[in-house]
């Protein structure tokens, strides 16, 4: 069966409730010339462009952010994705995903870019009329207009939908007047164009397109930041700004249509942009502890050393796997529209939303994952890792700001979650008979045979059983607190931790099934054991966070069966970590750098 055809059958969260095919697999490995073509232009803009000059943009030199988007349109970087009749690339997603990876290594740059090409384009791309494309777009993809977002206000941070920014039709019936603020906008010190959301009458939530120089509008000074602060960050006002009614975006009262749209997008663009400062991160790291002598000897010769840059590898290994994954079922379901006859528009905002459940937990893990690689970076530099004149502390700071970007973890945990189960409750996804058959099998005695000769059998089990444990605990979750389970957010937390890890490891795994076909067996042995180390260390944190939603809220037997249901499927092979993590430690080493 060719890929094409196995990807049809494939939904949003579906992985959580059949085993996932090698075949249904997209793996790095496999970029085609054009894209790792574009991965390298990337990396030579940062190299050429932006980092020679990185403390000049930290000050926020007047004028040189915006020079520097514009060099990038001149390259195409701003277009990939765009459709050429508005002067874009119209590139597959695949490989817009590759440049916000290829240019997340830039620090303030890769942000300031990444609204531009994604919350400050995306919204009239995908929800402007013929006019408003034709109008904007163009000068949008080359850069001439920069672009930014205004979503979130002083007290409507999260809860978006409580906006306080209202819009009201003028007595002509020509504008609408628009009264509040907007703030954290990125870019917004420079931009051209504004996505903005406001309450027309206080209660439709509506977007508009604003621009710069629309009466009544006025940006406050740049905020001081504790990191990405080359990137432009003011309020916006707005007294009884006239914008015309034909800037409404989308339709008045679907505002909210926009925002959650976009946002799946920006979800899984943030992941990728986290993995490229993470690629870079790792490499700065390595390349101290080669040079850094202590006790007359490298400190890369050190176990403790060792053991920091191979969690850096494994976690920048499977989340590379996740993401990729997820790209190639969102570039595939977009094609797939598009030839049932969906306009583009609508064929990658119906495939973003169909993988939302994937975007979140990219998020998550994308932005947890950048901020390990650069905390035990700067411990690996030592003191020297808390000096501004080694790059590692400007990786450090700008890091955490993506942990609240596109949704805080917080908010992107409890919606892993209540998306899957809106969608058991809408039919559009079968939770309820696996769990049943996960309770049933809990009660019959456990299968004590020899187990399969197959390659990757038992890795295999392993995470078939990690989806066990997610839908035995979410299962009694829901039977037990029913409607009060959205209140319980510590036990949704829970329950959203064991999904990341497990997507995280069948992804992994995947990719080696996969590579370890190709290669064969002999070839892998890197990978390997970057998947073995993954695996076991995932079935002590899924069994942690299974037993904490457990203790929560069963009592007496049903407690008692459930732990017992945990252990059986958190259980896991011994595997020698110490030795597995200095041969990864010791490529990387070899290599100078994170290899792949």
């Amino acid at each position: 069966m060719n890929t094409t055809t196995q990807n049809k059958s494939i939904k949003g969260a579906e992985w959580l409730i059949s085993e996932g095919d090698v075949a249904d697999t997209f793996i790095p490995e496999h970029f085609n010339e054009e894209q790792k073509m574009v991965k390298d232009m990337c990396a030579n803009f940062l190299d050429t462009e932006v980092i020679p000059i990185i403390d000049r943009i930290d000050k926020l030199e007047q004028g040189l952010m915006p020079s520097l988007i514009d060099k990038a349109g001149e390259q195409g970087l701003l277009g990939v994705s765009i459709p050429e009749q508005f002067g874009g690339l119209g590139k597959d997603f695949i490989t817009s995903t590759l440049v916000n990876e290829g240019l997340g290594g830039g620090f303030s740059f890769s942000v300031a870019v990444a609204a531009h090409t994604g919350i400050g384009t995306l919204p009239i791309l995908y929800f402007g009329n013929e006019q408003q494309k034709q109008k904007y777009i163009p000068k949008l993809c080359t850069g001439e207009w920069k672009g930014a977002y205004g979503l979130t206000e002083p007290n409507s941070g999260s809860d978006a939908l409580g906006a306080k920014t209202t819009a009201v039709l003028s007595a002509d019936k020509k504008h609408y007047l628009l009264n509040g603020q907007k703030c954290w906008i990125t870019n917004g010190g420079f931009a051209d164009i504004y996505t903005v959301f406001a309450k027309v009458d206080g209660n439709q939530f509506t977007a508009f397109i604003v621009e710069k120089d629309f009466e009544g509008f006025s940006r406050g000074p740049e905020e001081h930041k504790m990191g990405i602060k080359g990137s432009s960050t003011v309020q916006l006002y707005f007294q009884d700004c006239k914008v015309p009614v034909e800037n409404v975006l989308g339709e008045v009262g679907k505002g909210h249509v926009i925002a959650f749209n976009i946002l799946n997008i920006g979800r899984l663009k943030l992941c990728a942009a986290a993995l490229g400062g993470a690629k870079r991160a790792a490499g700065t790291a390595i390349e101290y502890a080669l040079t850094r002598e202590q006790f007359k000897q490298p400190i890369a010769n050190f176990g403790a050393i060792k053991g920091k840059i191979a969690e850096m590898a494994i976690e920048l290994w499977v989340n590379e796997s996740s993401l990729y994954r997820t790209a190639m079922w969102i570039d595939e379901k977009e094609k797939q529209m598009i030839e049932a006859g969906k306009p583009f528009n609508e064929a990658l905002l119906g495939a973003a939303e169909e993988y939302a459940i994937e975007c979140a937990i990219l998020k998550v893990s994308g932005s947890e994952m950048l901020d390990l690689v650069v905390d035990e970076g700067v411990q690996i530099h030592g003191g020297n890792g808390f000096s501004e004149e080694y790059i590692i502390s400007r990786a450090y700071r700008d890091s955490r700001i993506n942990r609240i970007f596109e949704g805080t973890n917080e908010i992107n945990r409890l919606l892993i979650v209540d998306m899957v189960l809106k969608r058991a409750m809408k039919g559009r996804l079968d939770i309820m008979g696996p769990a049943m058959n996960v309770s049933k099998e809990l009660m019959s005695i456990p299968d004590f045979g020899n187990g399969s000769d197959e390659a990757f059998s038992e890795e295999k089990k392993l995470v078939s059983n990690f989806k066990k444990t997610i839908l035995l605990t979410a299962g009694a979750a829901v039977q037990k607190l029913m409607m009060k389970l959205e209140s319980e957010q510590e036990i949704l937390m829970n329950v959203a931790d064991m999904a990341i890890q497990t997507y995280n490891a069948e992804s992994a795994l995947l990719r080696l099934m996969k590579l370890t076909a190709e290669k064969g067996e002999q070839a892998m042995a890197f990978e390997k054991d970057i998947v073995q180390t993954y695996l076991y260390d995932a079935a002590d944190r899924i069994s942690k966070s299974a037993k904490d939603a457990v203790n929560a809220f069963a009592e007496g037997d049903e407690h008692r069966m459930m732990l017992m249901g945990i252990k059986r499927f958190t259980k896991a092979a011994p595997v020698n970590t110490k030795a597995a993590k200095r041969r990864i430690a010791e490529k990387l080493i070899a290599d100078g750098k994170y290899p792949l």
